[in-house]
């Protein structure tokens, strides 16, 4: 773990500077590090679009950023489903009709840790059509306009890639022969961070003008592990949090902040706090395992979402 180029306290807010003219959107931006990359970025001066599930809640939301930074914020969302693929088409969409600039578009939302199998309208394992696929489309989606832009992609994976089968189950991918809360979201997180090592590939042979960071918010108070999750996850969970090894969403949210605005970072390279465990600490450069960069199972993992989601990207 390293916090080179970071200081011994690793990055912060404080080093932002304006961020006035800006447009950041950030999926799962109701609760959560979501809503709190939303504030530190409100609280520059940028414009923030969300993309979130539950729009009376996106509402209170709203209203209560106002309240905090000021009435004049530049906030709105956009409702999205990641879970449905036509709900993500439609949301992208929207964006593209209503949003010409992208500076950053921060991949946010998930689910964790699914006590059983569910399986989304697109007939995907709820956690890998959540947090993968329906990114990955959306992104698509979004590509061109944040090429226009000079914009960033940020992918906010999780150090739980490292903590299942370290592998993506071609020939399970739903988890149908041994479903397993913890391996499927592992491969979930594992997904995401391939896709967005491959899209730096591609990005790099084509000359696109599109940068992509990988982030994990370290272990943060928010609502990840909710009713979905059994029991016994959530009471271990609870305990977890009254302790010093969970640190606040707001902290939690420092890493994705940072890959969406500071210069100079190193693309393939994984960004979050580096403290022990990862859990917390300074934010700076992480150690990232090797079997994330496979390029072969990179492409064939590329392959397949274009193939699942229907859609074939342009870069």
């Amino acid at each position: 773990m390293s916090t080179q180029d970071f200081g011994p306290n690793g990055w912060t807010p404080e080093e932002l500077m304006s961020l006035q003219g800006k447009t950041f959107l950030i999926t799962g931006a109701s609760s959560g590090t979501g809503l709190e990359a939303a504030r530190i970025f409100l609280s520059q001066g940028a414009s923030v679009v969300m993309l979130n599930r539950n729009l009376e809640k996106s509402k209170r939301i709203i209203a209560e950023l106002k309240s905090d930074v000021g009435s004049d914020a530049d906030v709105r969302v956009i409702t999205m489903d990641l879970s449905e693929l036509s709900s993500v088409r439609k949301a992208a969409e929207e964006v593209l009709h209503s949003v010409p600039k992208i500076d950053a578009l921060i991949c946010n939302a998930a689910i964790a840790q699914v006590s059983k199998q569910i399986l989304t309208p697109d007939g995907f394992e709820s956690q890998l059509g959540v947090n993968h696929f329906g990114h990955f489309l959306l992104t698509g989606w979004l590509f061109d306009r944040l090429d226009e832009s000079n914009g960033r992609i940020v992918v906010v994976s999780s150090e739980g890639y490292k903590l299942g089968g370290r592998i993506i189950q071609f020939d399970d991918l739903n988890f149908d022969k041994r479903y397993n809360p913890n391996n499927a979201y592992s491969q979930s997180k594992l997904a995401q961070m391939m896709f967005a090592y491959e899209l730096q590939r591609k990005v790099d042979k084509a000359d696109r003008n599109v940068e992509v960071y990988v982030c994990h918010p370290g272990s943060s108070k928010t609502g990840l592990i909710d009713e979905k999750a059994n029991g016994v996850t959530r009471f271990v969970w609870y305990l977890m949090t009254l302790t010093p090894m969970v640190q606040s969403a707001y902290k939690g949210a420092y890493p994705a902040v940072m890959c969406a605005t500071k210069e100079g970072l190193r693309q393939q390279s994984y960004y979050g706090p580096t403290g022990i465990m990862n859990f917390g600490g300074p934010v700076g450069e992480c150690d990232l395992e090797s079997f994330v960069l496979d390029e072969d199972v990179c492409t064939k993992l590329w392959s397949i979402s274009e193939q699942k989601t229907a859609y074939k990207w342009t870069v």
